[in-house]
């Protein structure tokens, strides 16, 4: 299948409410309001496909561009593809979560995560964010760099209540991750979620930020601290 074709099918699988939700979620047209459930069995189809994915991400519609994100050949993405991919990114359900996705899977996660969080673009910044948080998930803590990665929980803890709500939302996610999935930085992850305390943030419809201690004790509580994923794409 081209990327057409694979548009032309996804069109009639739009449902107009989950459509609506996605847009009032920051999503932005071209949008047919595909789940991300009916897009399984097409991605179980074609399973990856690095050439395909790049030619859907390219065509502009938030279905196709998701799609793309879960069919992407993460090992084959450059460091070009993905900067492409971040600067092409119409809302932060792409950047944050296809682009950080598939960069975490890649093997340059870590090189553009922590490039990305100091860059002055705010989409960027968050999709940093994101995109370490599953470099931590993925990886086993001996490929990690514990140092820096503890030099970046104090960051957030030093200026997460200066952010802005896409990022007060990325860096609260990074300090669980790090706390769930990095054994030996536990401890400290659990410390700076204590001195962060409450975040305020404002969140659309039903949508909550995960308090970071209660969240990384409820791991505690189920033996998965230190627990890798295999992948973070869903």
């Amino acid at each position: 299948m081209t990327a057409q074709e694979i548009v032309e099918k996804l069109r009639p699988m739009g449902k107009e409410g989950y459509r609506k939700v996605m847009l009032r979620h920051g999503a932005q047209e071209p949008i047919f309001g595909v789940s991300i459930a009916d897009m399984k069995p097409i991605q179980k189809l074609i399973k990856k496909d690095y050439q395909l994915a790049l030619d859907l991400y390219d065509t502009g519609v938030y279905d196709a561009m998701y799609l793309a994100g879960l069919i992407a050949d993460d090992a084959r993405m450059t460091r070009a593809d993905l900067e492409k991919w971040l600067a092409q990114a119409k809302c932060s359900a792409i950047s944050n979560v296809t682009v950080a996705w598939v960069a975490a899977e890649s093997l340059l996660g870590w090189e553009l995560g922590t490039m990305w969080i100091d860059c002055e673009e705010e989409k960027a910044q968050a999709a940093g964010w994101a995109t370490l948080s599953g470099w931590v998930a993925l990886r086993p803590d001996s490929q990690l760099d514990l140092s820096k990665l503890s030099e970046l929980l104090d960051r957030v803890k030093d200026s997460i209540h200066q952010q802005s709500n896409g990022l007060k939302y990325q860096m609260n996610g990074f300090v669980i991750a790090v706390g769930s999935y990095v054994t030996e930085l536990n401890p400290k992850a659990i410390q700076v979620g204590e001195s962060i305390g409450k975040v305020e943030i404002r969140l659309i419809g039903d949508c909550k930020l995960p308090p970071i201690c209660e969240y990384i004790k409820k791991v505690a509580d189920r033996g998965k601290i230190g627990v890798k994923r295999k992948t973070v794409k869903c």
